[in-house]
């Protein structure tokens, strides 16, 4: 009897780890189209200048390399994941200070 619930809570256990950070990458991927979207806002509205959207592009397409990466043996370890999602936050903070710096689209220097 007690093997058979310790069966079952390690079945339990092991599989609601799985679940949260398997191969499910819910979390990761709203996160993924919040920023873009966050990106192509501040694009439109001039608050970020083309070289600005195009370093944040840059880095919100390293951050789905390390999704890729992660994803590549089937499985998101809790690491990988607290990995990706650390560098979804940095990326979230890039955003925001690229789009309350002052520098607006259509901005130029007095010599160009």
């Amino acid at each position: 009897m007690k093997r058979t619930i310790l069966a079952i809570t390690l079945i339990a256990v092991g599989s609601s780890g799985a679940h949260a950070y398997g191969s499910s990458t819910r979390d990761i991927d709203a996160a993924q189209a919040r920023e873009a979207a966050r990106i192509e806002q501040g694009r439109r509205n001039g608050s970020l200048t083309r070289w600005e959207a195009f370093q944040l592009n840059q880095e919100q397409r390293r951050i789905e390399h390390l999704e890729s990466r992660a994803k590549a043996d089937g499985h998101i370890s809790r690491s990988e994941h607290d990995h990706i999602r650390a560098a979804q936050q940095r990326a979230n903070q890039h955003i925001t200070r690229e789009s309350t710096d002052g520098e607006r689209r259509g901005w130029r220097r007095w010599w160009w």
